[in-house]
């Protein structure tokens, strides 16, 4: 009995430290979502990998919500880290079970998903448009879509527009596809394999290009807002941090500056000059895509920026002349030519190997301090304007108050070099920096078209297909 009383007292005493220790564990608070955050030393968001939203250019990643996000991490003081999915179910389930601490993936904030999100304020407003083969019958409301084949992503805000279209009509038919990208969508489009899909106006207004032969000419909804999206069950901590931050640069005029980047660049569509870039892109792209890959390598440009100089100056024809005397497939003159060091301007190899180290050396005379992308496009408009008339236009920008270190407040001066007012108070007087601009806003859509078409040639791949 003794052992055994005295092995009780030490069994009794454990399970009271136990008891204790539990009792201090419970009372500990649960960490809020902002300090895990700072404690992890870095944002986990999760996105859905495509042009309007997250991608890789010659600068590195990049896209609006990209931007958006690295802005937050950074006000946060924390490292970004992305995760990509083109599921939304995915998507949903990473942020609900805390594996990403925000979903911000092109999502439109609606009813249905505000049951099981907890969505920010909006930072951009896109229409959801019906897109259809130019042969297609147009539409003048949804039940033109009876009898008719239509795919759209599974989960999205369009499937949640027709199933309420459904209601009112049940002859309305769609199908669901699981992870389906809108590329891979178009292009079910456009062989024909299905007669509608549904694409957000911000997606068509950058891919239109790339598909000719489709059109968006019937909108179903308005004003539909994107927004990011967080655990509702999580304590407010970091999402009234998103909400401030939004909110801040929505005010501050970032949002404005982050479309312009994105978008402001995307010229009215032209059907034939889409189809003219798509032919050439087939036909004559690939006879010179290894030599413009060489070329990106010595120069440490993007093959695709110096791809799309090459189309802006010659539409890739080697034998190319203009009315002033340029030639070949970089469009070089005479003078530009003894200083690379070069013989024959038509010659492929010289003119696009010449081409480029000649940009890298305009690129070398614009100032370290100024960040990409705006560097690049700086230095487009100096290889276009002259690089003393490109010093004009930031000065004029930094006497009116803009930030002479980025092109989207630059390029809004340069065509004040044409106007006698201004041009007489500057060093180099009168230039046609309009020109300057149009020059750099072309290069800017062939070289997002080409990063695009490759993208979509590896999604090609991986073809879906219809159950």
């Amino acid at each position: 009995m003794t052992v055994f009383f005295r092995h009780s007292k030490h069994l009794l005493a454990s399970l009271a430290l136990f008891s204790v220790i539990g009792l201090m564990l419970a009372m500990r608070p649960t960490p809020t979502a902002m300090e895990r955050v700072m404690a992890r030393g870095e944002l986990v968001v999760i996105t859905r990998p495509s042009n309007t939203t997250y991608y890789e250019d010659q600068h590195g990643h990049t896209g609006m919500e990209y931007e958006l996000a690295k802005g937050f991490a950074d006000s946060l003081g924390v490292e970004l880290r992305i995760l990509e999915s083109d599921d939304l179910s995915y998507i949903r389930y990473v942020v609900r079970k805390g594996t990403a601490d925000i979903a911000a993936a092109g999502l439109v904030n609606t009813p249905e998903r505000s049951e099981g999100m907890q969505f920010t304020t909006a930072y951009q407003l896109v229409d959801s448009l019906v897109v259809r083969r130019l042969d297609s019958p147009r539409l003048t409301d949804l039940d033109g879509l009876v009898d008719h084949t239509v795919a759209v992503p599974a989960g999205s805000s369009h499937a949640e527009l027709l199933i309420k279209a459904q209601l009112e009509n049940p002859e309305l038919e769609f199908i669901e596809v699981e992870g389906a990208t809108p590329e891979q969508l178009l292009a079910l489009v456009e062989d024909g394999e299905v007669d509608y899909t549904l694409i957000h106006s911000n997606v068509y207004s950058l891919q239109r290009a790339l598909w000719p032969d489709l059109i968006a000419d019937y909108t179903v909804a308005t004003d539909m807002p994107l927004a990011w999206a967080l655990n509702p069950k999580d304590d407010q901590s970091l999402y009234l941090a998103a909400q401030r931050y939004l909110t801040q640069v929505k005010a501050d005029g970032t949002t404005a500056k982050l479309e312009d980047r994105f978008y402001g660049h995307v010229e009215h569509f032209n059907l034939y000059a889409a189809r003219s870039f798509m032919r050439h892109l087939e036909d004559r792209l690939p006879r010179y895509e290894e030599l413009f890959r060489k070329a990106g390598e010595e120069s440490e440009f993007d093959w695709r920026l110096l791809a799309a100089i090459a189309y802006q100056e010659s539409l890739w024809d080697p034998g190319a002349i203009s009315p002033t005397g340029v030639k070949g497939l970089m469009m070089l003159t005479n003078d530009t030519a003894r200083q690379m060091g070069i013989s024959d301007r038509t010659d492929p190899t010289q003119s696009i190997m010449a081409g480029a180290a000649y940009l890298r050396r305009v690129h070398a005379k614009i100032p370290d301090r100024i960040p990409e992308p705006s560097r690049t496009w700086m230095a487009l408009a100096s290889y276009n304007v002259g690089y003393g008339h490109l010093e004009d236009a930031r000065i004029l920008t930094q006497r009116q108050g803009g930030d002479p270190d980025n092109w989207q407040d630059v390029k809004q001066r340069l065509p004040m070099l044409a106007k006698p007012a201004y041009a007489s108070q500057l060093k180099y007087g009168n230039a046609r920096g309009g020109q300057a601009v149009v020059y750099v806003r072309h290069i800017r859509r062939y070289y997002d078209l080409l990063v695009w078409a490759e993208n979509s040639r590896r999604r090609d791949e991986t073809r879906i297909a219809l159950n």
